[in-house]
């Protein structure tokens, strides 16, 4: 018997071909040496993020270039509210100021193994920071020590407000 793996979830379709395309518009806007492509890769990633942090509350964080995606998913606000709610909960963002006292090798590979067990594929060269070859604006940095437990969540589902 042959055992196949079931196949991986599709995260563009969480929201409308519509809204997909006005989210990409705004990463694009944004950044405008990026290439079409690459903007709709960033918001499929963003997507993935959002619905697995939605499953799995408290201690996820975005790459740079995800969070540039999470960012243009947050100001589709009507867009965003309908994605969480079909999700189960609301995944709030909480702004942090850059720290290198924060970074810890592992917070990423915490939030990519959370994603895989959400069902998606990863598009590792995403989660990369910084990614060369694909500027974005945001210039936060989003790394913690969730991988040893220890986490101090710039991304979380049960924040209170």
């Amino acid at each position: 018997m042959t055992l196949t793996a079931p196949p991986k979830r599709n995260a563009h379709a969480l929201i409308t071909d519509d809204e997909f395309v006005a989210v990409t518009a705004t990463v694009a806007s944004n950044n405008p040496d990026m290439s079409w492509v690459n903007a709709e890769r960033i918001v499929d990633e963003a997507l993935k993020f959002v619905a697995a942090a939605a499953k799995f509350p408290g201690g996820m964080r975005p790459s740079r270039t995800v969070d540039e995606g999470w960012h243009a998913l947050i100001l589709h606000t009507i867009v965003y509210a309908q994605l969480c709610t079909r999700l189960g909960l609301f995944v709030h963002h909480v702004p942090e100021l850059p720290d290198p006292n924060r970074y810890k090798p592992g917070a990423l590979d915490h939030t990519i193994g959370r994603i895989r067990e959400a069902g998606f594929e990863v598009d590792m060269d995403l989660w990369t920071s910084p990614l060369e070859g694909i500027p974005v604006a945001a210039t936060c940095q989003h790394d913690n020590g969730c991988a040893d437990g220890n986490c101090e969540a710039n991304c979380r589902a049960d924040h209170p407000n």
